[in-house]
C-alpha cells in the first residue's frame, strides 16, 4: 500500500532545493553582510553533499539528464546567462556606454585575449593536448560570468565599500563578454573540424564575427529599444498592470533568447544588447528599483542552478584515463592555480595606465582577481562538446589504447572536467574572496580603528579611489540624474 506513496527523484529534489533556499533566505542578510557569503559556494557545496559523491539524494541521471552533454542542462544554462546578461544592461547606469567604453573594450580586447591566450598555454602543457583542444579550453575560461559576478558584487555590506565605477565595470564586462568569447571558442573548433582552411575562415568572418557577434549585438538593441517605446506607450495609457509590467523584464530577456537562438545568433549579445537598449534612458529603472523581482529571480535560478552544478560534478573524470592520460588532481589543481593567479591578474595590472576607471594598482587588482569562472563557461563547454559532434557512444573505457584517439576523440573527453574543475575551484575562491578581503583589511588596522564586528565595516576598501567628481562617479539608480 505504501508503495504508492514513495518518493521519485523529481519529488526529492523539490524538497531538497527548496529547503535550502527557504534557510538561506531566512539568514540571507547576516549570510551576506555579516559572513559576507554569497550563494554559490554554499549551494555549490549542498549539492556536493546531496549529490551522488556523498549522500546520492540529488542525482541529476535520475531525472533524465543523461550526461553532461544533455540538452536540458544545455539550455537551462543558456536561459540564466542570457537573463543574467539582460539584466546588467538594464542596470547600468543610463548611457553607461557613452562615458567608459574605452575601459570596457580593454576588458573586451587585450585583457579578454591574452586570458585566452595564458590559459590555453597552461592547458596545453599540462595535459598534453593538442593545440585546438588547448585553445577550445582557453576560450571556455576567458570570459568572467555574470551570474557569480552578479553575486559577489550584489547589493551588501562588503560591496558598499568598493567604488561604484569598479562595480560597473566588471558587470558590463561579464555582461559583454560571454558573447565575446564564441570567435575564440570557434577558432578551436574550426582548427580541429576544418580540412579547407579558406573555407574556415571565410565562415569564421562571416558567421561568428559579423553574424553571430555584430548582427547578434544590433539585433538586441533595437529589440530593447523597441520594447522601451512600446512599453513607454503602454504605461501612458494605463493598458498595462502592474504585475505585467514587471514581469516583462523575464519575458523580454526570454524573447531575446528565442530570437538569438532561432537565428542562429550570439544569443548572450543579443540579450545583453537588448537589456542596453531598453534601458539606456534610464526609465524603467526608475519605475522597477524599489521592487525587489531581480533580486527575487536571481535567487531562484542562480542558487538552483549551482545546487544542480553540485550534483552534476563528474568526480570520475578527474583521474587520468586512457583517453586523458594526463588529466588527473594534481594536474587540474595546479592548473587551476595558475589560472587563478595569470589568466587575469598580471594583464590587468600592465593595462592600468590605460583604463581610464581603474585609478590604482590595487584596483587593478582588485578587477585583475574578481574574474570568476561559472555557468557561462559551463555553458561554452557543451556548445563545444556539441559543435565538435561527439558519438552516440564514447569510448571512455580502459580497453583502449590512448594511441588509438584522435585529436578530435581528446578534446570531448578533456574539455568538460577541466572546465568543471575550474568553476568549482572559482565559485569557491571568488566566492569566499569577499570574507579573506574583508577579514584581511580589518586585522591591517590598528585594533582601534577596526569596526566592533566585521559585518560594521563601511569605510571604503584602502587604496582605492573613493572620491566622487569629475564627471566619473556613477548615480544608485540606473534612472537618476548623472
Amino acid at each position: 500500500m505504501w508503495d504508492q506513496f514513495s518518493p521519485t527523484p523529481s519529488h526529492v529534489a523539490y524538497l531538497s532545493l527548496s529547503l535550502f533556499l527557504i534557510v538561506y533566505a531566512l539568514f540571507s542578510q547576516y549570510i551576506r553582510n555579516h559572513l559576507h557569503l554569497s550563494e554559490p559556494p554554499l549551494a555549490v557545496l549542498y549539492g556536493i553533499i546531496l549529490g551522488p559523491a556523498v549522500l546520492s539524494i540529488l542525482i541529476p541521471k535520475q531525472w533524465g539528464v543523461k550526461d553532461e552533454d544533455d540538452e536540458i542542462v544545455q539550455e537551462m544554462t543558456r536561459v540564466i546567462v542570457a537573463i543574467q546578461c539582460f539584466a546588467v544592461g538594464i542596470e547600468l547606469p543610463k548611457e553607461y556606454f557613452k562615458r567608459h567604453w574605452k575601459s570596457v573594450l580593454y576588458f573586451l580586447g587585450p585583457i579578454m585575449a591574452f586570458s585566452w591566450a595564458i590559459t590555453a598555454l597552461f592547458a596545453y602543457f599540462i595535459f598534453k593536448t593538442s593545440i585546438p583542444a588547448a585553445l577550445i579550453i582557453g576560450a571556455c575560461l576567458s570570459p568572467t560570468d555574470p551570474v557569480l559576478a552578479a553575486s559577489v558584487l550584489a547589493k551588501s555590506h562588503f560591496s558598499e565599500r568598493v567604488p561604484s565605477r569598479l562595480k560597473h565595470l566588471l558587470s558590463a564586462e561579464s555582461a559583454c563578454n560571454d558573447g565575446v568569447s564564441f570567435p575564440f571558442l570557434y577558432i578551436g573548433i574550426v582548427a580541429l573540424k576544418s580540412t579547407n582552411a579558406g573555407e574556415a575562415l571565410k565562415n569564421f568572418v562571416l558567421i561568428t564575427i559579423l553574424w553571430q557577434c555584430i548582427v547578434g549585438l544590433t539585433l538586441g538593441i533595437v529589440i530593447g529599444h523597441c520594447a522601451n517605446k512600446l512599453l513607454r506607450f503602454s504605461d501612458n495609457n494605463n493598458a498595462i498592470s502592474k504585475p505585467s509590467f514587471v514581469v516583462f523584464y523575464l519575458l523580454l530577456a526570454l524573447l531575446c533568447v528565442g530570437v538569438g537562438s532561432t537565428l542562429g545568433s550570439d544569443d548572450f549579445l543579443v540579450a545583453f544588447g537588448a537589456g542596453v537598449g531598453f534601458g539606456h534612458d534610464g526609465w524603467f529603472s526608475k519605475k522597477t528599483h524599489e521592487l525587489p523581482f531581480p533580486a527575487i529571480l536571481d535567487m531562484m535560478l542562480n542558487s538552483a542552478l549551482f545546487v544542480f552544478f553540485g550534483a552534476l560534478i563528474p568526480w570520475k573524470e578527474f583521474v587520468p584515463r586512457d583517453i586523458t592520460p594526463n588529466c588527473g588532481v594534481w594536474q587540474l589543481v595546479l592548473f587551476l592555480i595558475l589560472v587563478l593567479l595569470f589568466r587575469r591578474i598580471p594583464i590587468v595590472l600592465a593595462m592600468k595606465r590605460f583604463v581610464p576607471d581603474i585609478r590604482t594598482y590595487r584596483e587593478a587588482l582588485f578587477c585583475g582577481h574578481f574574474g570568476p569562472m561559472g555557468v557561462g563557461a559551463l555553458f561554452l563547454a557543451m556548445e563545444a562538446r556539441e559543435e565538435l559532434e561527439p558519438p552516440a557512444s564514447f569510448p571512455y573505457g580502459k580497453g583502449h589504447r590512448s594511441a588509438s584517439y584522435s585529436d578530435l576523440d581528446q578534446a570531448i573527453a578533456l574539455v568538460w572536467p577541466v572546465v568543471c574543475f575550474v568553476v568549482v575551484g572559482s565559485t569557491f575562491v571568488h566566492g569566499l574572496s569577499t570574507v579573506a578581503i574583508s577579514v584581511g583589511g580589518s586585522f591591517a588596522r590598528k585594533r582601534g580603528e577596526r569596526a566592533p564586528l566585521l559585518g560594521q565595516e563601511t569605510d571604503g576598501l584602502e587604496a582605492m579611489d573613493h572620491e566622487d567628481g569629475n564627471g566619473d562617479s556613477e548615480p544608485e539608480v540606473s534612472g537618476s540624474d548623472c
